[in-house]
């Protein structure tokens, strides 16, 4: 504990930090738009089937182990994961059946629509599986693009980050893991959170 204030003490005059309220002027006013994206009929049938496969191992989990309170917690958080995942895409956890899911499709035609219109933008997954589908798409239909997770080494993230800002590239693919670092990408004038939030 003593080592790591000690640390803290002499790193801190090297970490900038700033805070929303001493940066708001900077920022020009934020507009969130929310994309619903309708899954079609097979899709639907497997997002609901997984539902209900979800709710019956919890419940299956809940009433065979009422006392183990972490288990329990696990099994529902592997629960909701997965069903974060399938909501991605079905090939996240059913890669057997070759379903591309609508939320894919309608990324490709939303990245298309924001190319055209001179737009760039940052693009953030927690699941760096789900961003390779979205880069097969970006591939498909020609865009350029560039690519951030956990496993960049840092020279190559600063070099990517540099090629962003300097216009190589419409679009920024970005895990959250790697996008909790401090990045400061302005070029960029959309941000597109891929994942269904946790909290609808």
């Amino acid at each position: 504990a003593q080592s790591a204030r000690r640390l803290r003490r002499l790193l801190s005059p090297f970490l900038k930090r700033r805070t929303k309220t001493e940066v708001l002027s900077d920022l020009p006013p934020r507009t969130e738009i929310v994309h619903e994206v309708v899954p079609g009929a097979k899709e639907r049938a497997l997002l609901e089937a997984l539902r209900q496969q979800a709710e019956a191992s919890v419940a299956q989990s809940l009433s065979t182990s009422p006392g183990r309170e972490g288990q329990n917690r696990f099994q529902i958080l592997a629960a909701l994961t997965r069903l974060r995942r399938a909501a991605c895409d079905p090939r996240l956890v059913a890669p057997e059946l070759g379903l591309i899911g609508a939320k894919v499709l309608e990324f490709e035609r939303l990245a298309l629509e924001l190319v055209a219109g001179r737009h760039k933008a940052l693009v953030f997954s927690q699941f760096t599986d789900f961003l390779a589908l979205l880069r097969e798409r970006l591939d498909l239909a020609g865009l350029g693009y560039q690519y951030l997770d956990g496993s960049t080494p840092a020279a190559e993230r600063n070099k990517r980050i540099a090629a962003f800002q300097a216009g190589a590239g419409d679009l920024f693919l970005i895990s959250l893991k790697a996008g909790g670092f401090g990045l400061n990408l302005t070029a960029a004038d959309y941000v597109i959170i891929a994942d269904p939030w946790w909290n609808p």
